[in-house]
């Protein structure tokens, strides 16, 4: 029994991404947390400090808006965790995206791409965000957080529309997520340790540090905080077919991408005391309109003409365009055991799986993977209708 050792790859790095997320993420929230959880000391040159209690000690955590007036022996930076999860989330594009771009990325019913236009395409996107977003953040706007951000919004609707005309709708929902983790990582690589570098140097060599170098980290990891759970849905979304195969994947991921944002300002506004309320109520408003745009997608699709048709008459549509990937031995090279263990050989099989088939070959239409076997809107139909009916034998 052989090893297919580019699973145990994908597996490995994709867990490694994981792992550094998590890390990364939990930095980024706890380090928003003290600092809207501080309050000014009675004495001392620190601008503001903590007390917390934890694992059965007391910790006692102390901020100097620029800089202590000598440095400490020991200093820890938080730097590994942001650039090991960009690092495997790019591994992980490369490996399933790039090197597969055939099979996830390129669509034929969208754009005729050859493998190496896709991947210039899709490089040239994550460039691109960065150096707009980070123009936005020197321009004019950068001195206005939320007018920055809705510009910068905007531009990631942007993106997302005009990638999916080009990609696979799950393709270019992976590379907005792509673009704005870029955004992140680079704030923390460009921006945020050379600036605490040039102020740990300023204080060796005697300097007064340049406040504007603190105030510029703090508005890049700000920004980072407000693009995390944004990033985590589309992370997720691969899992939930409803939403990038809607029939405006990009209006979903909008909805939902600003849902993240409004649940990050409730913590935010809790942490500073500030009423939270209408943050809230923006919360469940967006996220139920993202549920009832795609509830009403689903409702006005056009039902197939005439009696549901039997498992017989179904069975060559399966054959065609399913069981080269969902078979014991799949003939699609890109895959060598049965995608997520789905098997189509038989009735009892189509009929357990005929809610994940109608999802994802009738309602999203994002299978067979880039519609390679050019599955057609009558065949769909015909397909949904007979699960509608009850899957009949």
């Amino acid at each position: 029994m052989g090893v297919d050792l580019s699973e145990w790859l994908n597996l490995a790095v994709r867990w490694l991404h994981l792992t550094t997320g998590i890390a990364w993420i939990g930095s980024s929230f706890y380090f928003v947390w003290l600092d809207n959880h501080l309050i000014r000391p009675a004495a001392g040159e620190a601008s503001g400090e903590l007390w917390s209690v934890h694992g059965g000690g007391f910790y006692h955590n102390q901020k100097y808006q620029v800089a202590p007036s000598a440095m400490p022996d020991e200093l820890h930076w938080f730097k590994w965790e942001a650039y090991f999860t960009w690092l495997s989330g790019f591994s992980l594009l490369v490996l399933i995206y790039y090197v597969g771009a055939e099979s996830f990325l390129i669509d034929p019913a969208r754009a005729d791409l050859s493998q190496s236009a896709a991947i210039g395409i899709g490089l040239a996107a994550l460039a691109l965000g960065w150096l707009v977003y980070d123009g936005l953040c020197r321009s004019p706007l950068g001195a206005h957080n939320l007018a920055l951000g809705s510009f910068w919004f905007a531009c990631l609707l942007w993106a997302a529309a005009f990638l999916n005309g080009l990609f696979s709708a799950r393709g270019a929902y992976l590379h907005v997520g792509a673009m704005i983790g870029t955004v992140m990582v680079a704030n923390v690589f460009f921006i945020i340790i050379p600036n605490q570098r040039k102020v740990v140097a300023d204080l060796i060599a005697g300097r007064t540090p340049d406040p504007a170098l603190g105030a510029a980290a703090k508005q890049r990891s700000l920004h980072n905080n407000y693009m995390t759970l944004p990033v985590l849905f589309i992370m997720i979304s691969h899992h939930y077919p409803m939403t990038y195969g809607a029939e405006r994947p990009w209006l979903v991921l909008a909805l939902l991408g600003l849902t993240g944002v409004a649940i990050r300002h409730v913590f935010n506004l809790r942490g500073r005391g500030q009423p939270y309320g209408l943050a809230i109520a923006a919360s469940v408003l967006l996220a139920l309109a993202s549920v009832s745009y795609v509830t009403w997608e689903k409702g006005r699709a056009p039902a197939a003409a005439g009696s549901a048709p039997s498992f017989t008459q179904i069975q060559p549509i399966l054959a065609t365009h399913c069981s080269g990937c969902h078979s014991p031995h799949p003939a699609n090279p890109a895959f060598p055991a049965p995608p997520l263990g789905l098997v189509l050989d038989s009735y009892e099989h189509v009929h357990a799986a005929s809610a994940k088939i109608k999802a994802m070959a009738v309602d999203s239409q994002i299978m067979p993977l880039g519609n390679a076997t050019h599955m057609t809107v009558e065949e769909r139909q015909r397909l949904g209708a007979w699960i509608e009916a009850g899957s009949p034998r």
